[in-house]
């Protein structure tokens, strides 16, 4: 059982976070042509964003097995798991709180004319931040420091 929670677990991250983490750092580039070059790029950022949204939902699958998996594998007491955990939360919130609204505002202001590429750059930093941790997170599952379970 162990095998199959981790194989949907590992599944899960990346068929849902890679597509989030690849729209999202798209996004500000093609705001920035949508600025310059209303049209075709204007429907790409609606795309974008709706990516990032949909992936985001379909993204709670991952620490869902995640969890189920660590249970049956008896580490859920592990330091690595629980900084992986407290980051995985942290992303969620980023993504929740910070580049999904803010994608949001920049389509709003695309499309009235009243947002600056200053929005662009600020929406580049947070997404970043945003794939740094779960690159961090990622890292933490693969090498899972002081683990005893022989990886």
């Amino acid at each position: 059982m162990t095998k199959f929670l981790l194989a949907v677990h590992v599944l899960a991250a990346i068929v849902a976070i890679g597509p989030v983490t690849v729209a999202a750092s798209l996004f500000p580039p093609t705001a920035r042509k949508a600025l310059a070059e209303p049209g075709e790029a204007r429907h790409h950022l609606g795309l974008l964003h709706r990516i990032c949204r949909i992936y985001a939902v379909v993204g709670v699958a991952v620490p869902v097995f995640g969890f189920a998996t660590a249970q049956n594998m008896g580490v859920l007491g592990s330091a690595w798991l629980i900084t992986s955990i407290v980051l995985t939360v942290l992303a969620a919130v980023v993504l929740a709180a910070l580049v999904l609204p803010r994608q949001e505002a920049i389509l709003e202001g695309v499309d009235a004319g009243t947002v600056g590429e200053r929005a662009t750059v600020r929406l580049a930093m947070v997404t970043g931040i945003f794939n740094l941790l779960w690159a961090v997170v990622t890292v933490l599952m693969i090498v899972r420091p002081g683990s005893t379970t022989g990886a």
